[in-house]
């Protein structure tokens, strides 16, 4: 990898589209979820995500265990509970804000399983963000109940460890990860559906669904998958995480904004306090490491 200062324009604007991608992607999952059982969108996400890709790229080099715990974690863990919040227990904004405790899930299993030391900056990160998820917790005007709550926050979890279990992998090619991995996301996320949801269910929401929900099912696989872990794969491999990384803050102003442009969601003071908090939190853990290196 050829590490370069910053990102050239063209590499800059690539980057900000994968960041809008992910973040209005919250809105794209409330219109899947408007017909289809969370579960069985979840599944067919995932379902998309592996063929017909898998036909055209490697295997990574690693065992197959990592592969199948990260499907797992990612395909039932996050994207499940994920979906399930979203189908009437958290706004898309303030779910693309929540699960972005992912960040200190992380550092929290880095600490347990790595016996890493958090820093006081990361402490002061976590206090910051934690003050934000609680703002949240404490207003029930139906933007968020304290199950959507603790589902995000599951969803979170679940990520952060598949955030470790990917860097166990080593340097890979993260879309053929993405893509073999989700092999292993679909039997759990077929058999809670079946057992959760039903049958009737499904086939009810699969009848129910329209152009716009079979759209928000293709662009799960298409914008996020192809596109966007494509995309960012290009760009690590061409210039330092520390160039790119930063950008990743932008997925929950691009989620928030979406949902209040797209579905009209209140940006009450509450909710911009909350936001405020919880970015606070993501750039002081992000960025400080960063300032702290410039020369005075």
């Amino acid at each position: 990898m050829t590490a370069r200062p910053g990102l050239p324009p063209l590499h800059l604007l690539l980057a900000l589209a994968v960041m809008a991608v992910w973040g209005s992607n919250f809105v794209v999952i409330k219109f899947g979820v408007e017909h289809l059982p969370p579960l069985t969108l979840a599944f067919l996400r995932f379902a998309l995500a592996f063929f017909p890709l898998v036909l055209f790229l490697p295997r990574p080099k690693v065992p197959w265990r990592n592969l199948a715990a990260y499907g797992v974690l990612i395909g039932a863990g996050q994207f499940g509970l994920l979906f399930t919040a979203m189908r009437a227990d958290i706004t898309p904004g303030l779910a693309s804000l929540v699960v972005q405790a992912q960040a200190f899930f992380t550092i929290g299993l880095a600490v347990w399983l790595n016996g890493e030391r958090p820093a006081a900056y990361q402490l002061g990160a976590l206090l910051l963000a934690s003050a934000g998820i609680v703002t949240i917790a404490l207003h029930t005007d139906g933007s968020a109940t304290p199950l959507g709550l603790i589902l995000v926050l599951g969803a979170a979890a679940s990520w952060a460890g598949g955030n470790m279990v990917s860097r166990a992998a080593g340097p890979v090619n993260m879309l053929a990860y993405v893509v073999w991995s989700s092999l292993f996301a679909l039997p759990p996320l077929l058999v809670m559906a079946l057992v959760l949801e039903g049958w009737p269910r499904i086939s009810a929401g699969i009848a129910a669904a329209d152009s716009l929900t079979w759209a928000s099912v293709v662009w799960q696989s298409v914008g996020n998958t192809m596109f966007g872990y494509g995309a960012w794969g290009w760009l690590l491999a061409r210039h330092d995480a520390g160039s790119a990384a930063p950008l990743s803050l932008l997925v929950p102003v691009f989620g928030l904004g979406t949902s209040a442009l797209v579905l009209g969601e209140p940006l009450q003071p509450w909710k911009l306090t909350a936001f405020a908090l919880v970015m606070a939190g993501l750039a002081l853990g992000v960025l400080w490491p960063r300032i702290r290196a410039l020369p005075l």
